[in-house]
């Protein structure tokens, strides 16, 4: 895309080049964060918006981790850190994969990024090159296939059925492999689905995994801690083999509820590690010493994160029994019940080709979240943005109040579609 203005002055008239780089025009924008923006631009606006879009913990950060934010400040800990994040901090990275994950690292084999987000483009810049394949279950985050657009490669999307939870086909894996596989992207508890990978499936596909020299996996861990017994969590990289290939992606956001400190690490072999190191300290540089020390704080509150964790997930579990048990009451709708994570990924396809007075034709996700934020004043995003244009995604990190004014309004907007005249 190209475009020019003409510049006036007493000079000649001279047109600016506004063009911008293939690479940026092949990216798009996140729906999610499209979603988010018009939910709370509405919401300043005065309108009473439910918003049940962003990923974001409705909690407070636990208060050790807050104070041991301000301690920092206090002490002066406000200056550069090492690019690849505090020797403090890496080591309490390890011991935490040590003790909770069966993962064995040495501090540079870890690098501490500003979130996750971070560290996963890193990695897929630092992996891939033009023209190879990322391969990536659907539904997925969003980012994923813009990530590797933006490293010059390909997306290379497998569909997994609500029937099957959402979880990968073992089957359908080894037939999409092919030589310009470069890496596959794992995400256990799912975002957008809450679906959460048994270790009996990991183990399947990474007997496919090792018969492909070229294929790296990365697996996204984020909501590790958001899951609900009786399912477990199981890392990638702990698997016979699969440690030397594996890029193991977690963070604070989540978890610890630290979404604004901006938080996350990557761990795997110092090869891919380094670098990440490397691209990192021409991005960023290294994330801020506030956040770090509170992280250490984080990591030291007890197995997966002690009680100040728990009682999240708790609440999570509660707000997701609610709403499986609220849904499941319509006719049409489909359900997989989420094992972790705090989004549901619900199949409201049922309801396209129905028409709302004022508002028009539902035709598919994108046209339903529309007519939800307009007539039910709840902001949901539509599941053509994790690539299942079935499904609709809601995100229950908010009070259960809230969870259950905003099941109401989506119902009573829903009773009001109507099947189209027949003539």
């Amino acid at each position: 895309m190209s475009a020019v203005v003409k510049a006036v002055s007493s000079l000649d008239q001279v047109e600016l080049d506004l063009s911008l780089s293939p690479r940026v025009n092949s990216v798009k924008p996140s729906k999610t964060m499209a979603i988010t923006d018009q939910a709370t631009a509405l919401v300043q606006a005065g309108v009473p918006v439910i918003r049940l879009a962003a990923g974001e913990p409705d909690f407070d950060t636990p208060a050790p981790i807050a104070e041991a934010g301000k301690t920092a400040i206090r002490e002066g800990y406000t200056r550069y850190t090492p690019n690849a994040g505090t020797l403090e901090l890496r080591e309490a990275i390890c011991r935490k994969l040590k003790e909770e994950n069966g993962l064995s690292y040495t501090s540079d084999q870890i690098l501490v990024s500003n979130g996750a987000k971070q560290s996963i483009v890193q990695a897929v810049l630092a992996v891939c090159s033009p023209g190879d394949e990322v391969l990536i279950p659907a539904p997925f985050w969003v980012s994923y296939p813009e990530m590797a657009r933006f490293a010059d490669a390909t997306p290379v999307i497998l569909p997994t059925r609500i029937e099957d939870n959402f979880l990968l086909d073992p089957k359908l894996l080894e037939s999409k492999l092919t030589e310009k596989s470069r890496l596959l992207i794992l995400c256990s508890p799912s975002n957008p689905t809450g679906s959460v990978y048994h270790k009996g499936l990991l183990e399947e596909i990474a007997k496919i995994a090792a018969r492909h020299p070229r294929l790296l996996v990365l697996s996204d861990e984020i909501y590790e801690h958001i899951i609900y017994s009786p399912a477990t969590h199981t890392s990638f990289a702990s698997l016979p083999g699969m440690w030397e290939r594996t890029l193991t992606v977690n963070g604070f956001s989540k978890a610890f509820a630290m979404t604004g400190w901006r938080l996350g690490y990557l761990a795997g072999p110092k090869h891919f590690v380094a670098a990440c190191n490397k691209i990192q300290s021409q991005f960023t540089s290294g994330a801020s010493s506030i956040s770090q020390k509170a992280a250490v704080t984080a990591l030291g509150l007890g197995h997966a994160g002690g009680e100040a964790v728990a009682t999240m997930v708790k609440a999570f579990r509660e707000r997701r029994d609610f709403l499986v048990r609220s849904f499941g009451e319509l006719e049409g709708v489909k359900i997989s019940e989420p094992k972790g994570a705090f989004y549901l990924f619900i199949d409201f396809s049922s309801y396209y080709g129905t028409e709302a007075e004022g508002f028009g034709k539902i035709d598919n996700s994108e046209s339903l979240c529309h007519y939800l934020l307009d007539q039910g004043q709840v902001a949901l995003v539509p599941g053509d943005a994790f690539g299942d244009d079935t499904c609709i995604r809601i995100s229950y990190a908010a009070s259960l109040t809230t969870v259950q004014a905003a099941v109401e309004r989506i119902k009573k907007a829903l009773i009001a579609l109507k099947r189209p005249a027949h003539v």
